[in-house]
Formats: structure tokens, sequence, C-alpha cells
């Protein structure tokens, strides 16, 4: 059964790869810029392949293309395209984060750590997605039958109360829990927006239904630049971060 987990997963991580391999072609992107020359790189233009970036002191600009994404900083003169050998830090994360199908299949998550161990980073979402319920904003969605609840807290159990548009709900999870099924009382459809409130804490979400997962890592961030969904979009500049940025010219 483990290696048969851990073949599916090395299977479905090459599947991304080849298939980011095969989009080489693909454009360039800004996905975020801010520094003295932020106007000049505006999220979402597209860069000419070949050409370079100049940049200041004090510009950070990210660059996604179909490998993944590269942050630069200035000053200094910077290649458009990635390294040849760049690849994702961690492929078998991106393609979890990515799959619509995971969502689907998403089990509960175990608590983690100990007494005497050393504090572990921060967890982020396993999959794009699903719903933080401790984080407000627009949810952008592929697949309205498979979104679930995820927390980064598992320790206690915990009730989400969802209510709006003449909607109250619950959602539930047990001790160790990390991942629930979204109350199908609560319809997730174009514009919904709900308020999650575990009695201590609010969040306020609001659904755009992109209809389908957009082709390769290009067109998944301008969908979610497009709808506005900027924590997604967050996680996946951050999950599809290259293992090398671009060198000096």
């Amino acid at each position: 059964m483990v290696w048969g987990k851990l073949a599916a997963r090395c299977a479905l991580a090459g599947w991304v790869v080849a298939g980011m391999s095969a989009q080489a072609g693909a454009e360039t992107m800004v996905v975020r810029a801010t520094g003295p020359s932020a106007t000049a790189y505006k999220p979402g233009s597209k860069l000419v392949e070949g050409g370079s970036l100049v940049l200041k002191a004090g510009d950070v600009v990210t660059l996604l293309d179909a490998k993944g994404t590269r942050t630069l900083r200035g000053p200094g003169h910077f290649s458009v395209a990635a390294s040849v050998s760049a690849a994702p830090a961690n492929s078998v994360m991106l393609s979890a984060l990515l799959d619509t199908k995971r969502v689907r299949r998403a089990r509960t998550g175990a608590v983690r750590g100990g007494v005497g161990e050393a504090p572990a980073a921060p967890p982020h979402r396993p999959n794009l997605w699903m719903v933080d319920v401790a984080q407000s904003g627009t949810l952008c969605v592929a697949d309205p039958a498979a979104v679930r609840l995820w927390r980064a807290d598992a320790a206690r159990p915990a009730t989400i109360r969802i209510s709006g548009g003449g909607v109250n709900a619950t959602a539930n999870f047990a001790a160790g829990e990390s991942v629930a099924t979204w109350p199908v009382a609560a319809p997730v459809r174009e514009g919904a927006a709900y308020r999650l409130s575990d009695g201590g804490h609010a969040a306020d979400v609001r659904f755009a239904l992109l209809g389908a997962a957009p082709p390769g890592l290009d067109g998944m961030a301008s969908a979610l630049m497009a709808h506005q969904c900027s924590a997604q979009l967050d996680l996946l500049v951050e999950t599809a971060a290259l293992t090398d940025g671009s060198a000096r010219n």
C-alpha cells in the first residue's frame, strides 16, 4: 500500500514536470512587482523571451513561466528566461496543490509535533482549491462539488458556522482533522459570499467560479489574478518557486 501511494505520487510529479517542460516555450509573465520600477512591470504583463530586466535598488519582481516562479531583486540586469537547470523546489507538492481530483479524495490530517521537538514551519493549504477557515478574500473554484474546508491548527475539535445569503450551515472538525467537507446547505456558486466563524474568529469568503482549472502555470496565474484570488496566487507563487534564480548578466 505504501509503495503504491509512493509510486502514484512519483507518477503524478513526473506528469507535472513533463507537462511544464512541454510548455517551455510559453510566455513569461509578471505576477508581483514592488519598488521604483513597479509601474514598468505590472502584474499580468508578458515579457519577451530572450530579453532582460533592468532593476533598480529596492525593486522586487516575481516572474512566472511554464517551469515555475522566480523572484528577482535589484539592482542589476536579469534574464527573462529561467536557466535550463531550473526546476520547482518541490514538484510533488506542486502537483498536489493543483490537482482538482485530489480535493475530492482529501482525508484528515494528523497533528504532528511533541514535547522537545523544534517548532514546525506554519502549515499551508495542501491544495489550491481548499477554503482556509481563517483567511478572508475571494476564492477561485474549479469544481464546486469538490470544495473542502481546511484549518492550520487541528489540535482540538471545532465547529465552523457558515452564514450569508439566507444560509445557516455548519461543518465539523474532530480533533486531529485538518480537512472537512463543505456543507451542501451552502451552495458554491458565482459570487456567493459567506462568513465562517468558529466562535472566536471570523473570515469572509466570496466564491469565483473558473469553470475548469486553466492549463499551465501561466494560465492558472492569469485566472487567479483576473478574479482577484490573491491568497491562492500567493500560495501558487510560493509553491512553484524554482530551485535556482536567474543570474545577473
